[in-house]
């Protein structure tokens, strides 16, 4: 049976070693970084938590394509690490849309979080991170008349010259009010209710959505016609 040392959230036991039971995958980052959630029970209290790990170590990539955590022996913490334990805040946080960029996705999943556990300023700056980090690479790298330093730098005016210069779909405008020039949607203020938080969330769903999404969706469609209508061998 493999083992995690970890502090226990539940006994609050420092390095104390758990046996882990089952682990199930919850995802992939960067094509080798494999995440796991890992149900363990501590030797101090009996009780059980289950434990967020992550892959550290890039050069075992190949040793764990073919040995999953629950077919190892001894501690897991040589692979992997504890980066926490599954509780409260991840009840009902939404997962971002699919094929979008890890450090976006990161963003989202932290302003999920913050909604799902009543943090409505921390969860509106994290969803404008995502927003700018979407954002930021639609506008052309030389100069364009009505695109100074200010618009580039201030989200709540670039998204405006984003529409007006069909950089991003007219639809979603309406949406977007929910992000105000100079930050002043309370998320420097620290005066965000859970509706203004709950409006970014939809705002940045319907956006990387659109951005993301869709168009890889119809990108694999397409590799899927391709390859029903290739020669077979």
């Amino acid at each position: 049976m493999p083992l995690l040392v970890s502090d226990c959230p539940r006994c609050h036991s420092e390095k104390m070693t758990f046996d882990v039971l089952s682990t199930v995958p919850t995802g992939m980052q960067d094509g080798w970084q494999r995440f796991y959630e890992a149900f363990s029970v501590c030797r101090h209290c009996h009780r059980s938590t289950i434990l967020a790990i992550a892959q550290s170590d890039y050069h075992a990539k190949d040793f764990l394509d073919e040995n999953p955590p629950t077919a190892l022996k001894g501690a897991l913490n040589q692979y992997f690490n504890v980066e926490g334990f599954i509780c409260l805040k991840d009840m009902g946080a939404e997962q971002p849309p699919a094929h979008v960029p890890d450090p976006i996705a990161n963003a989202f999943r932290e302003g999920a979080i913050s909604i799902a556990t009543g943090c409505w300023n921390a969860a509106g700056a994290m969803f404008r991170l995502a927003i700018d980090l979407t954002t930021k690479p639609m506008l052309p790298a030389e100069e364009v008349e009505g695109l100074n330093n200010r618009t580039r730098r201030d989200l709540g005016l670039r998204l405006p010259w984003l529409f007006d210069n069909g950089k991003l779909p007219g639809d979603l405008r309406g949406l977007s009010n929910c992000v105000r020039e100079d930050g002043n949607d309370g998320a420097h203020a620290g005066t965000l209710k859970k509706e203004d938080a709950q409006d970014l969330l939809d705002f940045t769903s319907a956006l990387l959505e659109r951005i993301f999404t869709e168009p890889e969706r119809i990108r694999l469609a397409q590799e899927r016609r391709v390859a029903r209508r290739a020669p077979k061998e």
